[in-house]
């Protein structure tokens, strides 16, 4: 690290959306942010329209090239799926003539959706002529060759506005070993979903009478046992597999636990969170409708150990056990302070529904963060208070809990965070926020300055936004980083950042194109 040539600061003032002064970012920063947080669902500060409209602001202020190469991290590293389609879409007026447009196009797609989602979304703007770019052609008809049959079937868009079979009339991929059948039963009318999760449980359902149940049971047995069930789709489905599959809870944990399996899903942790909030809220015991437990007694099959309660703990566990498994590769940081916000903002939704708070997200996060670092654990709002744990807790219950325990307020203060550590001294400060104050307008550049004065400590300081709003509540340069996403990925930008201040950026510049 430079001893005398010193990073410089952003000290430029702006107003926040909560109506407080805060720090500006650059376009290329507040793109990167947005892309890695929003999910183009209505947040507390922002409608979904709005974001639509600073995207396409922001797509006109950065070099298209950076823009495309953020757009395929945020879809192939964070698993951000629309916002990066509407990316895709906007990019396509800039990308046309360059060398590299073909190759943002086959990059950007990761299932056969991805190309029909873009499609849409480019056809649907003023400026695109009703008709693909060349490099959309080009990079499409290249993403084809990944996929064989099974996928193509799977997301062939029946029903949609943008079809499969649209696409292919359109970008006319030259058929592989892999897809040349399927394709052509496409072109013919004959391809059909036969061997999916979603074919082969509502072909199950069409099952008459007293079998229906054994039918649904053996459909979820087949999927599992071949694979054939994905990882995001195993845990929004953990509830109809307890009714309707109680025997097959080995497999079940296993497929929970599968360490490749959940890295190669790109599922992003607050999933398991909602998840587990699920299995947690289902009665066992409830007379007055049929439970679970009632279910799961009535099915045959179901071993004395695997009683009701028993299957929904081992669940529960795995669910535990995944999340350790997300989150094993996070740096421990010693000597370092994590300050998680519960305002009132923060108690809206993560991701476009109420399953998960963005409270609960930055509480999974940061309590993970703490405990691997055995870190000391703040929450503040309007004050702020230190928190006790044990390192044995588990990360999905202090999250869940996270909320409706606030004993410090609904406004945002960050001086408070700094004042309530007071003399001690850390080498690290970890804020998780939406980054938005209103409360005690002094500059964060002040409020720093106060605390290094009081403790004798010079700490780095890592601003976590989890919102994407474009504005930070401390001058970004020197030890401060700012890092934005839903993914357990920034964790990796925060252990690399003390050597690299500029690490997020370079990261998605090394993207090749």
């Amino acid at each position: 690290m430079s001893r005398f040539n010193k990073n410089k600061m952003n000290t430029s003032l702006t107003v926040n959306r909560a109506g407080g002064s805060a720090y500006t970012r650059s376009a290329e920063h507040r793109l990167v942010s947005l892309l890695l947080t929003n999910f183009l669902t209505d947040q507390f500060y922002r409608s979904a329209n709005q974001s639509m409209q600073e995207l396409e602001a922001l797509l006109k202020q950065v070099d298209p090239l950076f823009a495309a190469k953020a757009a395929v991290y945020a879809r192939n590293e964070f698993g951000m799926r629309s916002i990066s389609h509407a990316v895709a879409a906007g990019l396509a007026s800039r990308v046309a003539g360059t060398d590299w447009g073909r190759r943002f196009y086959d990059r950007i797609v990761r299932r056969p959706d991805d190309m029909l989602e873009i499609t849409a979304a480019f056809l649907a703007r003023e400026d695109s002529g009703k008709n693909l770019t060349n490099a959309m052609k080009k990079g499409f008809a290249t993403s084809f060759d990944r996929f064989d049959g099974y996928q193509l079937a799977k997301y062939r868009g029946e029903g949609k506005q943008v079809k499969l079979i649209d696409l292919v009339n359109l970008v006319r991929p030259v058929p592989t070993k892999r897809n040349a059948q399927a394709l052509q039963e496409l072109v013919n009318g004959t391809l059909k979903n036969q061997d999916t999760w979603e074919s082969k449980l509502s072909a199950a359902g069409q099952t008459a009478g007293e079998g229906k149940s054994a039918a649904k049971a053996q459909a979820w047995a087949d999927l599992l046992k071949e694979g054939k069930l994905g990882y995001f789709a195993l845990i929004r489905n953990l509830r109809n597999l307890l009714e309707q599959a109680p025997e097959l809870i080995d497999l079940i944990e296993q497929q929970l636990t599968d360490e490749n399996r959940i890295r190669r899903s790109l599922v992003l942790p607050f999933r398991l969170l909602t998840a587990w909030k699920e299995i947690e809220k289902v009665s066992l015991n409830d007379g007055r409708q049929v439970s679970v437990g009632e279910r799961l007694r009535s099915m045959v099959g179901v071993s004395k150990s695997n009683s009701p309660s028993g299957a929904r703990r081992r669940v529960l566990a795995a669910l535990e056990q995944a999340i350790v498994i997300s989150f094993s590769n996070l740096p421990e940081l010693k000597n370092t302070l994590v300050a998680i916000d519960n305002s009132g903002s923060m108690g809206s939704a993560a991701a476009g529904s109420n399953n998960v708070l963005c409270n609960e997200l930055g509480a999974l996060f940061g309590f993970a963060l703490a405990q691997r670092s055995n870190a000391d654990l703040l929450e503040f709002g309007t004050t702020a208070r230190y928190l006790k744990y044990r390192l044995g807790d588990s990360p999905l219950a202090f999250a869940a809990a996270f909320g409706g325990n606030n004993k410090v307020g609904h406004g945002t203060n960050f001086e408070t965070i700094f004042a309530t550590a007071g003399k001690r001294s850390y080498e690290r400060v970890i804020i998780l926020s939406d980054m938005q104050s209103w409360l005690h307008q002094e500059r964060g550049k002040e409020v720093l300055a106060g605390y290094r004065r009081r403790s004798g400590s010079d700490p780095f300081v890592y601003t976590i936004d989890l919102r994407g709003y474009g504005s930070s509540q401390f001058p970004s340069g020197g030890k401060v980083f700012e890092v934005s996403g839903f993914s357990e990925k920034v964790f990796d930008l925060i252990a690399l950042a003390e050597q690299d201040p500029d690490v997020l950026l370079k990261t998605i510049e090394s993207v090749e194109l």
